[in-house]
């Protein structure tokens, strides 16, 4: 991240005043679980995204900082969601707001987040901006419908699961360096260029999230680990070990998977067999696959500080260990 901050350091906090000031409203529960998931961590990476896409396509003026925030606001409203429907417990290693606060406010805060970034989208002035971003929402609903008709899916394709990565998690990494592009006035080539740079840097984060689930600890990680097994979510490092693995074994994850709750045992005895089939190995193997394809895709773009901080970035998803 490290490339990145030198060049944009001073926006991102300008995006974090600008969050906080967007957070205005009469009922203070907003503000207060607003701030709270704000503060609690996070690299700011899609903000980053679109900060560095349209300082990369030229653009010096002073709505990238507004729209940066736009998009911090939508990626909030989705782990408000998120933790609801996963049951979720912990977020960047706090309680998650659904645990303060009940599903019923971390749900409605996130509709308000939303709501509000759709006014805040309108006030940047583009349709486009505005077409981008709200595809993007639309695409991140399905994604995480998706996601839940695939739980305990345990034949589950790793072509179907790519998809359903796509939509959840990339798309919004996507858009971010799209609209970015489009407030640099970026020609068509290029703004899709780095929209595909963001698609496949996001695809590649979600697959080093899959890895961090088995592998780290919550320490580290920020959130509970095997959380994703114990939901039934069958993720890319357990997807390769259902391809290779015998039929006991198969039997035996199908049995962890459809269970209610799961002991530490149940999570050694599959994790240990995601070892035993480099599953991770596999998963790490993909994510680099991804993050080559965004080398590919900037490559259009003349040789810049702008331009390495964004591959340097994209390098930073798979060494990263939380």
């Amino acid at each position: 991240m490290q490339a990145a901050l030198t060049i944009i350091g001073d926006d991102l906090k300008l995006v974090e005043l600008q969050f906080r000031k967007d957070l205005q409203s009469d009922v203070p529960l907003i503000r207060k679980v607003g701030e709270y998931v704000l503060s609690s961590g996070g690299k700011r990476i899609r903000p980053a995204l679109l900060l560095l896409a349209s300082r990369l396509c030229g653009y010096s003026a002073d709505k990238a900082v507004p729209l940066a925030s736009v998009i911090e606001f939508i990626h909030t409203a989705t782990l408000l969601h998120d933790d609801v429907v996963d049951s979720a417990t912990l977020r960047r290693g706090l309680a998650s707001a659904n645990t303060l606060w009940g599903n019923e406010a971390s749900v409605l805060v996130g509709d308000f987040l939303f709501s509000k970034s759709f006014s805040l989208m309108v006030k940047v002035g583009s349709l486009d901006i505005l077409r981008i971003l709200s595809d993007a929402t639309t695409v991140i609903a399905e994604g995480e419908v998706m996601q839940l008709l695939c739980t305990g899916e345990i034949d589950l394709t790793e072509e179907r699961y790519i998809n359903v990565i796509r939509s959840k998690t990339a798309i919004l990494m996507s858009a971010a360096c799209e609209a970015g592009a489009v407030l640099g006035t970026a020609r068509e080539s290029h703004q899709q260029a780095l929209a595909d740079f963001g698609m496949d840097l996001g695809i590649a984060f979600q697959l080093m999230d899959d890895i961090l689930d088995y592998v780290a600890t919550e320490e580290e990680f920020g959130k509970s680990i095997g959380h994703d097994l114990e939901e039934g979510k069958i993720t890319l490092p357990l997807i390769h070990t259902l391809r290779n693995c015998s039929d006991a074994e198969h039997a035996l994850i199908a049995t962890v998977v459809e269970q209610d709750e799961m002991s530490l045992d149940d999570f050694r005895a599959v994790s240990g067999l995601v070892n035993k089939y480099d599953g991770i190995s596999y998963t790490v193997d993909a994510a680099r696959f991804y993050i080559n394809r965004c080398r590919i895709h900037i490559e259009q773009f003349e040789p810049s500080p702008v331009r390495e901080a964004l591959l340097s970035l994209s390098e930073y998803v798979v060494t990263r260990s939380k």
